[in-house]
């Protein structure tokens, strides 16, 4: 049995996650800790799954790591800088790993790797994610990582960034630059977590959508992530690996 803690466990994301624990039949959920309640009932864990706030992950993050414990994080907030002081953490002395994921949905695992492989092919490309109104974050870690890909495979192809006239614009407007790619971060009541890669040729337009109906949709890649994690190397981006592509 994987012994598994969960930091943010009163949460949306971190009571559908221990609920999942709880239904497999080779995990054992032995610490359900939230805000106000010490990191110390996690030592009887073996890998801890962290869907907290951007603003408190990388001290949870950093605990867990000096008591070499393994770390399943969906917290979004990851920038370059974030995970290269995570890398430092991960020294030879310390015994656990960490996967970060921008998602574990299946389907948005498969929607980035499909944007990445079509990115080269198409002059233009942008990405609209929408989200409940309540996400701390814009935009959202799977938008960011899918620019990331997007613009990374672009640039192996020798594709120029998308073609972009605007010359005057409100402060905004053009979303956010990832890369050399524009981000639109939506903010919905009634929303979960949408995103679609919008690219355009020469008279035609090829868009990639996935949509997340509930927070279940997340979690075969939660805990598919929890069983692997221990046999990984140190620290692990996304799911990717862990699905063959």
């Amino acid at each position: 049995m994987i012994k598994v803690g969960v930091l943010g466990a009163q949460g949306r994301m971190g009571a559908e996650v221990c609920r999942a624990v709880r239904g497999a039949g080779d995990m054992e959920l032995v610490a359900a800790v939230d805000q106000g309640d010490a990191l110390d009932a996690l030592t009887g864990a073996e890998v801890v799954v962290d869907f907290t706030h951007p603003g408190v992950v990388m001290d949870n993050l950093k605990w867990c790591v000096e008591r070499g414990l393994h770390a399943v994080v969906g917290t979004t907030g990851f920038d370059p800088s974030r995970l290269d002081t995570v890398r430092s953490w991960l020294t030879d002395d310390s015994s656990g790993n960490v996967l970060i994921a921008p998602n574990f949905g299946i389907g948005a695992v498969l929607m980035m790797h499909f944007a990445q492989k079509a990115a080269p092919f198409f002059e233009s490309v942008e990405i609209v994610e929408t989200h409940h109104p309540n996400k701390a974050d814009a935009p959202s870690g799977t938008a960011y990582r899918t620019a990331e890909l997007v613009a990374a495979a672009r640039a192996e192809a020798g594709v120029s960034t998308s073609p972009d006239a605007t010359t005057s614009e409100v402060d905004g407007a053009r979303g956010a630059d990832v890369d050399g790619v524009r981000v639109h971060a939506v903010r919905m009541s009634g929303a979960i977590a949408h995103q679609e890669v919008v690219l355009g040729g020469h008279g035609e337009l090829f868009t990639i959508r996935h949509d997340s109906m509930n927070r279940e949709s997340f979690m075969p890649g939660v805990l598919l992530a929890v069983r692997k994690v221990p046999e990984m190397d140190r620290l692990t981006i996304g799911i990717e690996t862990l699905l063959g592509l």
